[in-house]
């Protein structure tokens, strides 16, 4: 087979068209035009002569044309005129659509790629959603023949090394040897014994040598290629991030076809994970995107009339959540227009003789075939976009949902599993083995004397920086029995983890250091803990357990429930502490927390009406003095409200004159607290009597 002359160009050429369409997006916001301009001149001449060393005239041609289309704004402070900003972008899609089909068979007259491309902005949108997943897929047939013939070479090289080790009992032996022939020369004069005595010597010297020479050479081998492994399992991960320039160019078309202003953030673009899975991936959250614009963002008229900024906002997230990955596009639109779902799923007779309510709606949209446009366009209108995003999650083994609030937006969520992923760990001994922790989930890490242990009689908590924070050994989740008692030594090495169910603390019994590890799933039928999240190769092969960090705090949380009985044994509200001293809010969060409560903080009392309005609270814990709305204003406007008014609501004052406390009273407070005669367990127990 003939060397393939365009191997590496394909990959220079998609890398430098990836940064000019971002540069593009960020020339057409008018931010820093002229280092964009200068930056983006230098990339397109880049690939004009890469195009024209591998011969390709067409892109040289393009990247050419890009070069007179910037040429007379070199020095420009603002935003480009929109014409060159289209032309531009249509250029950068022509050149796109060339490397896409190098090495295809040409195309039929009258389907150019190209032609599409540059004919109108919704052909552009289908061409990239097709072409650009191809850039994202990694050769991982070869690369994972790669990772496999180094494993091998390592493991060979592990053998050699423990053959190596047998350098030092053969030297040994020839020590001994040498011994027993000086002996035998002192009783004897025998020519042929000191010949021997002389070579075994001389074999002592050789092995000695050897095994100066050989051992650190094999070590050093070793340790590259346990750095190459490495490499070669991330070649076939990719940043998250390198679906965001499609995204935000998707967001773009959309908005500029239905009439509508869109800005578009990302979040989460470290996150490296298998090129196969984003290129699946990114076709659904450009369906996504595009509805989210189309369906979801107002008209600017209709958000000016709602109090809501021109333009609208589309929020892209990428997260690990254990062993699946977790994309979200979250909007600031209308929400969903249920009685639009409804009249739709009606004239296709998915309604008939029902009375479907919001859940009956969300399931039929998911389902797809349901489409609220008003009309056929570019954009929507055909109902088969969900049928993109379904399909790419039940090929991934995955789930989509949405929620959703009136006024407010949607989020859209795919959630799958993950094969490979690339995080960064902290490393830690527990039972003498290696243990791996995503370091995302890792507040911090402390010695904590072993005093600093509480134990309630409900519970165990560690005091770190002055607050409890539930606690165990991590053996105890992970069901291996602690040797000699972890919490009888001085000093404990605790590890801080935050999850989205809250923090736990456990106690390892110490801290290796942190290192980039690549994730691979735990085998289908291996009974695994849920804690466990996947797992990594060490240097000699030998799987680590990679923990999860929410399943891992749920399980410490879960340990401190049992260790309570049944005092929790019904869910209680959250606390909302209401206060714009920070210190007082941290203390009193600090009390309440220990003592198992849920606890939210407000700064003001307008921030704390607002949230009231948003979540059920069990309680109300209100300062009295504070800027704007004071504690008495609050909690006589909540006992106006027929729901906030069921809320119990205390005082914290140090304002403590018979008229305060009427006053108080009259608000409607539940109980006036003085703060300098403040009694943590006299707060606790009206606060035990009014919520239990």
């Amino acid at each position: 087979m003939a060397p393939d002359p365009y191997r590496y160009f394909r990959v220079e050429a998609r890398d430098l068209l990836e940064q000019m369409s971002q540069c593009i997006l960020e020339v057409e916001k008018g931010e820093g035009t002229t280092d964009l301009v200068s930056r983006l001149l230098r990339l397109a001449h880049t690939l004009k002569g890469a195009a024209r060393v591998v011969r390709h005239k067409a892109i040289a041609d393009r990247a050419h044309e890009l070069e007179d289309v910037l040429g007379p704004f070199r020095d420009a402070a603002g935003a480009l005129p929109r014409e060159r900003i289209e032309a531009m972008l249509a250029l950068v899609d022509a050149m796109n659509a060339e490397v896409s089909r190098i090495g295809q068979q040409p195309a039929a007259p009258g389907s150019s790629a190209t032609a599409s491309v540059c004919r109108d902005n919704g052909a552009g949108v289908a061409a990239r959603q097709v072409e650009v997943p191809q850039a994202l897929r990694a050769d991982v047939g070869e690369v994972d023949r790669l990772v496999v013939g180094i494993g091998e070479t390592q493991g060979q090289l592990g053998t050699l090394r423990r053959g190596l080790g047998a350098l030092d009992e053969t030297t040994r032996m020839a020590e001994t040897l040498c011994a027993q022939l000086d002996a035998l020369l002192a009783s004897r004069d025998r020519a042929p014994l000191a010949t021997t005595a002389a070579l075994a010597r001389a074999l002592c010297t050789r092995l000695a040598q050897l095994d100066r020479v050989v051992m650190p050479a094999a070590e050093r081998v070793e340790r590259e290629l346990r750095q190459v492994r490495g490499g070669a399992e991330r070649l076939r991960l990719l940043p998250a991030s390198s679906v965001f320039t499609t995204l935000e160019r998707t967001a773009r078309d959309a908005a500029q076809g239905s009439g509508k202003r869109v800005v578009m953030a990302a979040a989460g673009g470290e996150l490296r994970l298998d090129g196969g899975l984003l290129a699946l991936v990114q076709g659904a959250l450009v369906q996504l995107v595009r509805n989210a614009v189309a369906h979801g963002i107002e008209a600017e008229g209709e958000r000016a009339r709602a109090g809501k900024p021109t333009s609208g906002r589309v929020q892209v997230t990428v997260a690990r959540q254990g062993d699946r990955a977790v994309f979200s596009v979250a909007d600031d639109g209308r929400g969903l227009d249920l009685p639009a779902i409804r009249r739709a799923a009606q004239r296709r007779g998915l309604a008939a003789g029902r009375d479907l309510g919001a859940d009956d709606l969300t399931r039929l949209l998911l389902a797809g075939g349901i489409s609220t446009a008003a009309e056929v366009s570019g954009i929507s209108g055909r109902g088969i976009g969900m049928d993109v995003v379904r399909d790419a999650a039940a090929r991934l083994g995955g789930e989509v949902s949405v929620t959703s609030e009136a006024g407010r937006g949607a989020t859209w969520t795919l959630s799958v599993p993950v094969s490979l992923a690339a995080l960064d760990a902290l490393l830690v001994e527990v039972d003498g083995r290696a243990v791996a922790l995503p370091l995302a989930g890792v507040r911090r890490t402390a010695s904590v004397p072993a005093n600093d242990v509480v134990h309630d009689g409900e519970r165990t908590s560690v005091l770190v920086e002055g607050r409890p924070v539930l606690f165990v050994p991590l053996a105890e989740p992970l069901r291996v029995p602690p040797r000699s008692g972890v919490v009888a030594r001085r000093q404990l090495s605790v590890v801080v983890l935050e999850g989205s169910g809250g923090t736990g603390a456990v106690a390892v019994d110490r801290l290796l250091g942190t290192t980039n590890i690549v994730v691979h799933p735990v085998p289908a039928r291996a009974p695994i803990d849920a804690v466990v999240m996947g797992l990594a190769l060490d240097a000699d092969n030998v799987p680590q357990l990679v923990l999860a960090i929410d399943a891992l705090v749920d399980a410490v949380q879960h340990s401190a429930r049992l260790r309570r009985g049944a005092v929790d044994a019904q869910p209680r509200l959250p606390i909302l502490i209401i206060d714009d001293s920070m210190t007082t809010r941290m203390l009193e969060q600090s009390i309440l927390e220990s003592a198992g409560y849920e606890v939210e903080l407000a700064s003001s009392a307008e921030e704390g009406m607002d949230m009231a309005r948003r979540r059920r609270f069990g309680l109300f814990l209100v300062d009295v003095e504070m800027p704007g709305m004071d504690g008495f204003t609050f909690v006589s406007e909540t006992r106006k409200d027929a729901e906030l008014g069921q809320v119990p609501a205390f005082l914290v004052t140090s304002r403590n004159s018979p008229d305060d406390l009427r006053r108080g009273l009259e608000a409607g407070a539940a109980a006036h607290l003085i703060k300098s005669e403040f009694d943590q367990a006299v707060l606790l127990q009206k606060i035990k009597a009014v919520m239990g």
